[in-house]
């Protein structure tokens, strides 16, 4: 999300100092776009506990790094870490996120944010549980990622170097977000639909785990259209040139979506006002049944794509 803004804030003379969290593979997509990042802490696992353990270490260490640095903003995207630390600072924060009910982690990152941006697809009232209302609130058109993909061309190169065939149907799937405190039932559709689209012939599933468990337990399944990659991959490039992706919900469901590209949605918990917009669009098919998958090749169409200035967006994340 951040590419786009951090070149139009360095354009304008700012300076961005970018932090980060070990989780996944965020530190290697982070050197894969070029974006240099101050690390604090890890993630805190699945319990609760180890959650609460995480945040109060990474709270220390981001204070101890921030004070004194003369900050005159900080932005978010999720992170109730970073607009804690800005408030006991005394620096505006704004936040943006794009899935209401994750209880929890609103009701610490919110309420210390300055303002809150979200899309116009939530409905004002789901978050006045958080302590958000207008003016703290702003809310964009659209989704975060018309903006922030607006630039975005395809590295074609990156199908190849996976090993995908020209003459099969290109699919990519993205696992279930099992370690997050508002998915806690496993997802049962999931398994199902790796099992059909992983025994097909004529398909090159590439799917991209969260985790390494989650990356270890797909390959011992040893399905014969499923490839795992064994590194963080351009991802975006990867749906963009795709014939359709098959995510248990998040960034890739709305990725594709912004990049005109057909998919399909597995999550398992309460869909989020961005999620049911899409869902009324058409944009975003919700799926019962692996059975009901189309997949067959798609002549890329232009005019599906959505595109919007990132330059916009950024207006409302600056807390002035």
């Amino acid at each position: 999300m951040f590419r786009p803004l951090i070149r139009i804030l360095e354009e304008r003379g700012a300076e961005v100092e970018v932090t980060a969290r070990s989780y996944a593979q965020t530190l290697e997509l982070l050197e894969l776009h070029g974006i240099e990042a101050e690390v604090f802490g890890r993630h805190g696992g699945r319990s609760r506990v180890g959650k609460a353990r995480a945040l109060t270490s990474r709270l220390g260490d981001l204070r101890r790094w921030a004070k004194g640095r003369r900050f005159d903003s900080a932005l978010a995207h999720g992170s109730h870490e970073l607009t804690i630390t800005a408030r006991r600072l005394g620096i505006p924060s704004t936040t943006t996120f794009d899935y209401e009910f994750a209880w929890l982690q609103h009701q610490l990152g919110l309420r210390a944010a300055t303002h809150v941006v979200v899309p116009d697809a939530i409905p004002p009232e789901r978050l006045a549980r958080y302590g958000v209302r207008p003016p703290k609130l702003r809310q964009y058109e659209g989704l975060k990622e018309e903006y922030y993909l607006a630039d975005f061309e395809p590295d074609r190169s990156v199908a190849s170097s996976l090993g995908l065939s020209t003459d099969k149907t290109h699919v990519v799937v993205r696992t279930p977000p099992d370690v997050s405190l508002y998915h806690r039932r496993s997802n049962p559709l999931f398994p199902q639909v790796l099992e059909h689209v992983g025994g097909l012939e004529g398909v090159d599933a590439v799917v991209l785990p969260r985790t390494k468990e989650q990356g270890g337990y797909v390959r011992s399944l040893g399905l014969p259209a499923v490839i795992v990659p064994d590194h963080a991959v351009d991802a975006q490039s990867l749906i963009a040139l795709a014939d359709l992706v098959v995510s248990a919900g998040g960034t890739m469901n709305r990725e594709a979506a912004a990049l005109g590209v057909p998919v399909y949605t597995t999550f398992g918990g309460q869909l989020g006002g961005v999620d049911e917009e899409l869902i009324r669009q058409g944009r975003l098919v919700p799926i019962t049944d692996p059975r009901a998958l189309e997949i067959k090749k798609r002549e890329p169409d232009e005019s599906t794509r959505v595109r919007r200035d990132p330059a916009s967006l950024l207006e409302l994340l600056l807390p002035a």
